[in-house]
């Protein structure tokens, strides 16, 4: 809500906010935050907020990965994992690890564009020094 109501991004155009663990809650209520923008007359979501602000995937079940990817542009998915993260178990529903994130994108219905995209090209993005770093890489190779 604070980046709703504020110029953030207006004043700050390069500053980037990456929002871990699938967003929280934010899949759930992006009605309710696009309702509350509208109220005071901010600018819409795409608007203020989906060139600075990034949601990485790091959720430990299939449906929360496809809610985001249901509600959140492809262009502001960042993959994220935490592996070896806070939940170092095997599922005993699935059978894969809760903290293997990769899997829950690659079930996905995405082309492999958009796979491309969130794996790396938003890594890129988001982190400009890295994406130089492996540029230089790739030349150098």
């Amino acid at each position: 809500m604070q980046f709703l109501l504020s110029d953030l991004f207006k004043d700050l155009p390069q500053l980037r906010m990456v929002i871990p663990n699938g967003s929280g809650a934010v899949p759930y209520h992006w009605g309710r935050y696009r309702g509350l923008a509208q109220d005071p007359g901010r600018p819409q979501l795409a608007e203020a907020l989906m060139e600075n602000a990034f949601f990485y995937t790091c959720v430990y079940h299939q449906p929360g990965v496809t809610l985001l990817n249901e509600v959140i542009p492809i262009k502001n998915i960042l993959f994220g994992s935490e592996m070896v993260g806070a939940v170092r178990f095997v599922d005993p529903e699935t059978g894969p690890y809760f903290d293997d994130t990769r899997r829950y994108i690659e079930a996905l219905a995405l082309s492999p564009e958009a796979r491309r995209a969130i794996f790396e090209g938003k890594g890129r993005r988001v982190y400009p020094s890295l994406d130089a770093l492996l540029k230089a890489m790739e030349t150098a190779a």
